[in-house]
């Protein structure tokens, strides 16, 4: 009797979805990459059949995988999507996970990409709050590793009548420059510091590598591929 060949390990394919560009990788059940990052850029508009098509692009690519995580930069309950302030205003209502179990064939579990990258990021001790600086601002706050739903700071005041995402976010980037921008996070880290007295503030997103001033010990950068990493993390529970 020939023996059994031992099961394949799983495969997770990870998406992380920005205002510029969508990135995949595949995952091993611990996050551990099993490849190269992919990346395609995000079109413009980005309405829900335009970017299923580039995720469908990447997926055809990343095979053989068995379940699929997504970070999705809005507010998610159930797969399904409530805000998207950096896409377009058609997503609103969108059942994301649906949609793309039927694309891909596929088992599907969707997060805020802010919050999947803490996922990937936070060490579980603590209070960490995580913020990601890309083409707006996330953030996801954890408590001894257990997320603290549904945190959209990037959207509440910061300083002279603008939030943080309008003074940090990729636009501000572009019209005020580096040396004003990285002044300006070093406020946003001093208010939240005393907002959130953390333990530890990881930031990450792709203009986490854009940031030149002096951090506090408890202040770190993160690697943004932490973004994907942590969709692993959504098919623990």
């Amino acid at each position: 009797m020939a023996a059994l060949k031992p099961s394949r390990t799983p495969v997770i394919l990870a998406f992380d979805i920005g205002g510029s560009g969508i990135k995949a990788m595949r995952l091993d059940p611990a996050g551990r990459p099993l490849g190269e990052r992919n990346r395609l850029s995000t079109p413009h508009p980005a309405r829900p059949a335009a970017v299923l098509a580039v995720m469908r692009s990447l997926a055809a690519s990343a095979r053989p995988f068995d379940k699929v995580s997504v970070g999705f930069p809005g507010i998610v309950r159930d797969g399904v999507v409530w805000s998207a302030v950096n896409l377009h205003d058609s997503w609103v209502g969108f059942d994301l996970a649906k949609a793309l179990r039927k694309a891909l064939g596929k088992p599907v579990r969707v997060a805020n990409d802010a919050d999947v990258q803490g996922m990937g990021a936070v060490k579980g001790k603590g209070v960490e709050l995580v913020v990601t600086l890309g083409t707006g601002f996330g953030s996801a706050l954890f408590l001894n590793g257990v997320l603290v739903p549904n945190l959209e700071l990037g959207h509440h005041p910061f300083r002279r009548g603008e939030t943080y995402e309008e003074q940090l976010g990729e636009a501000a980037l572009d019209e005020v420059g580096l040396k004003r921008w990285n002044r300006r996070l070093g406020k946003a880290i001093k208010v939240l510091s005393r907002v959130y007295n953390y333990d530890a503030l990881r930031i990450g997103g792709g203009n986490g590598r854009k940031v030149t001033l002096k951090l506090p010990p408890n202040v770190t950068i993160v690697p943004n591929t932490a973004g994907l990493m942590g969709g692993a993390a959504l098919w623990k529970a």
